[in-house]
């Protein structure tokens, strides 16, 4: 993606957030890795949610949303009042039950650009962490989440502040492996893992997401 037109979807997804009914609160939106590096075109933008819960689930209108579209969950895991919106937008998991991080991807994303967006409940930071740890132990350097980030909106502000210094290149960032020593890898295990991490994203191609629970 040409930069300019990767952090005009960055600013698209923020005014989302920031104003329309979405299938889950979120409570954060990171970008990570090329973007956040100033790279020329983003060879792929990686997007970070929280997501918040839903509190007072609407079980009635969820009912109905099952009775006439067959999807299970919703009023649940994603918003009655959204899903009965934007019935078109609504995506399910392999058991039928409505998966939130599938629909931000159809109500955020449009389906042609090479974007990969990440959906947790816990704080990018804290993911960050958690994924290291896993990805270290079962020794799949793949599922590690780059470090290199920066916050856009949080608690129901967005830092536009933040939004033009991505948009001016102004951010300075370690190297991958660098940024894995600070979190305590050895310099040959960091070596390691960035490398496996960079084969693996370049592997990739069209729209991911990912849904994560810490």
């Amino acid at each position: 993606m040409d930069r300019a037109n990767a952090l005009d979807r960055v600013e698209a997804i923020l005014d989302a957030v920031d104003s329309e009914p979405l299938p889950v609160p979120v409570r954060e939106v990171w970008v990570y890795g090329d973007v956040a590096l100033g790279l020329d075109p983003v060879e792929r933008l990686n997007v970070y949610l929280t997501k918040d819960l839903l509190l007072g689930g609407d079980s009635e209108a969820g009912a109905d949303f099952e009775a006439t579209h067959g999807v299970k969950g919703i009023g649940q895991s994603v918003s009655a009042e959204w899903a009965e919106a934007y019935p078109d937008r609504v995506r399910t998991n392999g058991s039928g039950h409505a998966a939130p991080e599938k629909c931000l991807a159809a109500h955020l994303l449009p389906d042609d650009e090479p974007i990969h967006l990440e959906v947790c409940n816990a704080s990018f930071e804290d993911n960050v962490r958690q994924r290291l740890k896993g990805a270290v132990a079962r020794d799949a350097y793949e599922e590690i989440l780059d470090p290199r980030g920066v916050c856009l909106y949080a608690e129901g502000q967005r830092s536009d502040s933040a939004l033009k210094k991505l948009r001016g290149g102004e951010l300075v960032f370690p190297t991958l492996s660098e940024s894995l020593s600070m979190l305590g890898l050895e310099a040959d295990v960091a070596d390691e893992a960035a490398e496996t991490l960079r084969g693996y994203r370049a592997a990739q191609s069209g729209q991911t997401v990912r849904g994560d629970v810490v």
